[in-house]
């Protein structure tokens, strides 16, 4: 069992930190291929860095992708998650929208949690999209980026579970994600100071990924994520122009 782990910003040491998280949820036999993206923003904060962001996960399956199981695109707000489902013929689990559903099974309003101050429009519209927009309370931002949370995971916890109560008592969340990979393994340390549950994204991300595993459904051969035509490309990476073209 082949696990692809893209994540499309361009830290290594991101990558690194959702390998330590995620791999001690994997069963035996079960190998994580990591991938970073090769080109684009360290960090994603933004709807441009996201859009370049959904290039480089594609780019990240083309090179990396072939003999694996399924994908994990392990980052909060999934860029490129769709595109990618209708490229592979494996299972393609997108952070956030596993989380989001997560929530929602676990109380009738979820909140997210998240740093960087633009998410809050971003997963807005994300979450709308997933048809779970009524059940969204609020997605509260805090100052630090998820990256500056990921260098500095010890001082961010007070900031973070005060921002889970606050959104609990303001909002009437009964769940809260913390959302993104700068954020990954710090739920179970928030979570004795919020009184309602706190995912962890990455975790229930992996989850997510295993369950797929077990009831992967075949490629769909008509609509929306049956492969698209071949096509030829200019300016692209060799495997990704390669898997556009189907050669």
């Amino acid at each position: 069992m082949r696990i692809l782990l893209i994540n499309p910003n361009t830290m290594p040491e991101m990558t690194d930190l959702l390998v330590q998280v995620v791999t001690p949820h994997l069963p035996a036999g079960a190998t994580l291929v990591p991938a970073t993206g090769r080109f684009g923003a360290q960090y994603i904060a933004s709807r441009s860095a996201g859009v370049v962001a959904a290039h480089a996960a594609l780019d990240a399956y083309a090179e990396h992708g072939e003999g694996c199981d399924a994908i994990y695109l392990a980052c909060f707000g999934d860029p490129g998650l769709f595109a990618l489902r209708e490229l592979a013929r494996v299972p393609v689990i997108g952070m956030a929208e596993a989380s989001c559903h997560a929530a929602a099974a676990k109380a009738a309003r979820f909140s997210i949690v998240t740093g960087g101050e633009r998410w809050g429009p971003i997963l807005n519209e994300f979450v709308a999209m997933l048809g779970l927009g009524d059940r969204l309370a609020a997605v509260e931002t805090v100052a630090p980026t998820g990256a500056d949370i990921a260098r500095d995971p010890d001082g961010s916890i007070a900031l973070l579970a005060e921002a889970c109560r606050r959104t609990a008592d303001r909002d009437g969340a009964g769940a809260v994600i913390l959302g993104g990979a700068g954020l990954a393994g710090l739920a179970a340390r928030v979570q004795p100071h919020v009184d309602i549950p706190v995912l962890c994204s990455v975790e229930t991300g992996t989850a997510a990924v295993l369950a797929a595993l077990k009831h992967a459904p075949a490629k769909p051969e008509s609509g929306d994520f049956a492969l698209p035509a071949a096509v030829d490309s200019t300016g692209l990476s060799a495997p990704l122009a390669r898997l556009l073209a189907r050669l």
